[in-house]
């Protein structure tokens, strides 16, 4: 193999987690490569450019902390980016440290084979191209393999079909269109009401209504930019403190144990407020079913008074599910979109579709002519770009294999059976119950530590033991087992996909204790790991 193909490093995708990990290999004095099947930086941001989009985190804290000229030099204009703005900012980032030089972009990694006499990788492309490495890096992101589900007819439509996670660079003319849109997830929440301020008439199947809180968008004074900027540093300290990486408004507060006019006036403020941060009112919101009901009660009345006709309203309330446990939208004029005389609800539960037809889509009930359809349907989250490629060892192990039972792994990364590869913000780790790029700036930082102290120490092979893997698995499991979200198809338990194995993958003991478990493992020779020495022997830590 030609040296310029051979490397210290792999790195498989290059949104915020690739883009980091390239500078921090980089500046390890690592020679590394980022493969990245887009055709820019970016990953998630790159592809969900539909109308709407939006970061449901604080733009001030949605951005790396590992430069403080970077923070001071870089002025966000939002409270909640819009997808354009935050992809100006990775290209901005990926400029400035020169790194698109170490990125290979229209690549996708097709296959990964570990061998275990050399202790080396060997990836291949779709282009043909064969690299090698001693280590890979999965840098994939948790929500990057659109999901279209499977409904008789789809080829048959005669009028323009997108996904809202791959959606087309140039923009979409909806002006005088007949439009559908499926799904009423995060990205459907944050499309239909854009479509609907264009388009001649919008047709919504929702199959299940979720839970949306206004999202309180508003831009920023020059005083808050400068207020923000100069405490950067101790925020962004502080943020690693915290539950899920944000600086919200945490409290140990319970609803059961508060007053109703109280409670009340809380809710009241919050949701005045804005964001994510009504979540975080009460501490037995997760974990009591009459504290959740009396947050879910107090979300369906606004809905109530937001939506102008009661049927519709009631359509759109969420009832069979706990607020939480799955993802909580933040919106701006969701439920008022409804009150337009351009915008139909279909219940895909009272009416579910049969088939989609050339000139649209067909339910139970009617056919409804469309010139235009939008999947906003999600993705195969956290596995699905993982095991899409063929990953695998010369000892037998495979990732598909290990993971036909749904999802195990160390630390959320690094995965038994699989040396030398990592995973960032891999499953049970906090990622999608955090904010991912503090989550990302973490798991970049330890890996990259934990490569230069192997090679330091001139060990070849490093691999979670199985009893460390089975014991973090049930550790995650454990903290799952106490909520409520087994109560919710949610695709945090993989209910989205056919066929998916049923497991619930984020971690659930927060930020602050999940960063501070690494920390342990990292400072304690990496116990739960076996390293391989130089000479083959291996040792366990």
């Amino acid at each position: 193999m030609s040296d310029s193909n051979s490397f210290d490093v792999i790195v498989v995708g290059a949104g915020f987690a690739g883009v980091y990990m390239i500078y921090k290999l980089r500046e390890a004095g690592l020679k590394a490569v980022v493969i990245e099947a887009g055709s820019d930086v970016g990953g998630t941001w790159y592809w969900n450019r539909y109308p709407g989009a939006r970061c449901d985190v604080h733009s001030m804290e949605y951005c790396y902390s590992f430069s403080k000229e970077l923070q001071q030099e870089w002025t966000w204009h939002e409270r909640f980016p819009k997808q354009s703005e935050i992809l100006r900012y990775i290209r901005h980032v990926a400029d400035r440290f020169d790194l698109r030089r170490d990125i290979r972009f229209d690549t996708r990694v097709t296959s990964q084979y570990f061998d275990a006499d050399t202790a080396r990788w060997t990836v291949k492309t779709d282009t043909g191209e064969t690299l090698a490495a001693q280590f890979v890096v999965m840098a994939t992101g948790c929500l990057s393999t659109a999901r279209i589900p499977d409904i008789a007819g789809l080829d048959s439509f005669k009028g323009a079909i997108y996904h809202t996670g791959r959606w087309p660079h140039d923009p979409v003319d909806f002006k005088g269109k007949r439009v559908g849109v499926i799904g009423t997830g995060s990205s459907g929440i944050q499309v239909i009401p854009c479509i609907a301020e264009e388009a001649d008439h919008l047709t919504v199947f929702q199959r299940t209504p979720h839970y949306s809180l206004p999202a309180g968008n508003f831009r920023f004074s020059d005083d808050y930019i400068a207020e923000w900027k100069a405490h950067y540093p101790e925020r962004s300290a502080s943020a690693r403190t915290t539950r899920v990486g944000v600086l919200h408004e945490y409290s140990n507060a319970l609803a059961l144990e508060t007053p109703e006019d109280a409670r009340r006036q809380e809710l009241e403020r919050r949701w005045a407020k804005g964001g994510n941060n009504f979540m975080y009112a009460y501490n037995d919101t997760l974990t009591k079913p009459e504290a959740n009901r009396i947050v879910a009660d107090f979300v369906r009345e606004k809905i109530a008074g937001l939506v102008d006709d009661p049927k519709t309203a009631a359509k759109l309330m969420p009832k069979d599910f706990p607020i939480g446990t799955k993802r909580v939208c933040i919106d701006t004029n969701y439920y008022a979109t409804y009150n337009r005389e351009n915008v139909d609800l279909v219940d895909l539960r009272a009416e579910p579709i049969q088939e989609i037809v050339p000139e649209g889509i067909r339910t139970t009930a009617a056919t409804y002519p469309l010139d235009i359809l939008v999947f906003a349907t999600g993705f195969d989250a956290m596995t699905g770009t993982l095991l899409a490629m063929d990953i695998r060892t010369s000892t037998g192990t495979t990732l598909r294999d290990a993971w036909a039972d749904g999802p195990k792994t160390y630390l959320g990364l690094s995965v038994a059976g699989l040396p030398n590869m990592f995973v960032i913000t891999g499953p049970i780790s906090p990622s999608v119950f955090s904010n991912v790029v503090l989550s990302i700036e973490h798991d970049v930082e330890w890996i990259t530590g934990c490569i230069s102290t192997l090679r330091a120490r001139g060990i070849r092979t490093i691999d979670a033991t199985r009893e460390a893997q089975d014991a973090w698995v049930a550790h995650g499991a454990e903290l799952a087992e106490g909520t409520l979200f087994d109560q919710a198809d949610s695709w945090y338990i993989g209910a989205n996909i056919p066929g998916k194995p049923r497991v619930f993958m984020p971690y659930l003991g927060g930020v602050d204790v999940y960063q501070s478990k690494c920390r342990d493992v990292a400072e304690n020779s990496y116990r739960g790991f076996t390293l391989g020495a130089s000479d083959t022997v291996a040792v366990t830590a």
